[in-house]
């Protein structure tokens, strides 16, 4: 069975496109099946927790190299079915970029050769037409995942903000650089796909946005949310059986082959989605118009809480609340959490003709 999502605005505007060091608190175990790399293979994979136990006002991170054995009793570990589990509070150290905290797989093609720098080409992918593309460690590439949200934060001050009640468990990201040619750099992501859900709704939404890759400057850099299973992110309305209840695994697959982003979803209940996105043509006029063709990209995985406790309206200061006291927003539900069943990356491949 195969379902389509609402023909909405946004939706339209994308279809047009559319070509089918460890730390004190941290935990490394001798008794290595504790760990996500017991059943995960983590070895391109470096991770980003929502803590500062090493006090350099810095969200701590724990290297490839480190992952073996490493797990985090609140924010990263192996649950009883060894599934991955990824929780990120409300309120705690986030990246200089982001007002979100996050427990986040980041891509590392390099693997523990650190030789190779984190922004350079042998540790990211390109599309085919970039310049240079054949000194990228892959030119393209292919995420698959399975998975379920467990919580999204339920406290939010303006829930009118896009972001409140939601979390990102899956994107492609460009590395930001500090000067840009030719329009590339900016550090923006081609698609971040997320599960939001209201408070007093059953059903939560799961859906997509692109971001035009533009200046943070530019006021037309936006995310142009695709709705998936229930609606995109700009809806209050409740999805009822359209959309995915917590708990309810769904999967999806990200495949950039060539120039192409193929993006496919399925939950058992509500069947299969698919899209794809030419990724060096902009989606729409006011995109920049080569597209993500020009950028350095990886995949990220795990739970970005979109709930910040930042105040300030638009669409992502939803003025969450949150002590910073673990124990005690997890208890008052300020707090995201998704587990995975299944994450593995590889090669991109041809999708099937239809």
């Amino acid at each position: 069975m195969t379902t389509k999502a609402p023909k909405t605005k946004a939706m339209l505007i994308a279809c047009a496109l559319i070509a089918v060091p460890v730390n004190a608190h941290s935990v490394q175990t001798a008794d290595e099946t504790a760990a996500p790399s017991a059943k995960f293979d983590l070895s391109q994979w470096k991770i980003t927790l929502p803590m500062d136990d090493n006090g350099d006002n810095k969200p701590d991170e724990i290297k490839v190299a480190d992952m073996l054995g490493y797990h985090h009793p609140d924010y990263f570990y192996l649950n009883a079915d060894d599934q991955m589990v990824f929780t990120a509070p409300n309120k705690a150290i986030t990246t200089a970029n982001s007002s979100n905290t996050r427990s986040e797989l980041r891509q590392m093609l390099r693997g523990t050769n650190t030789k190779i720098d984190t922004h350079d080409g042998g540790n990211n992918f390109a599309v085919l037409a970039r310049k240079d593309s054949d000194k990228f460690a892959s030119i393209g590439g292919k995420m698959e995942a399975t998975l379920r949200v467990d919580h999204v934060a339920v406290n939010a001050g303006d829930p009118s903000a896009k972001a409140a009640y939601s979390v990102v468990v899956g994107q492609i990201h460009s590395v930001k650089y500090k000067s840009t040619k030719s329009g590339f750099g900016y550090g923006n992501e081609p698609i971040k796909i997320y599960f939001k859900k209201f408070p007093g709704h059953e059903y939560g939404s799961v859906f997509f946005n692109y971001e035009r890759n533009l200046a943070k400057d530019d006021p037309n850099r936006d995310d142009i949310s695709v709705p998936i299973y229930g609606n995109h992110w700009s809806s209050d309305q409740d999805p009822g059986e359209k959309g995915i209840r917590l708990g309810e695994e769904f999967s999806y697959t990200i495949n950039v082959h060539q120039n192409t982003m193929h993006v496919t979803f399925e939950n058992e209940r509500l069947g299969k989605v698919g899209y794809a996105v030419d990724l060096i043509k902009g989606v729409d006029t006011l995109d920049n118009p080569l597209g993500y063709g020009g950028d350095s990209l990886y995949f990220k995985a795990g739970a970005y809480n979109q709930c910040s406790t930042k105040t300030g309206g638009g669409n992502w200061y939803a003025g969450c609340a949150g002590t910073g006291d673990w124990a005690k927003d997890k208890a008052n539900g300020d707090y995201a959490q998704a587990t995975f069943s299944r994450l593995v990356v590889s090669d991109s491949v041809k999708p099937e003709a239809k």
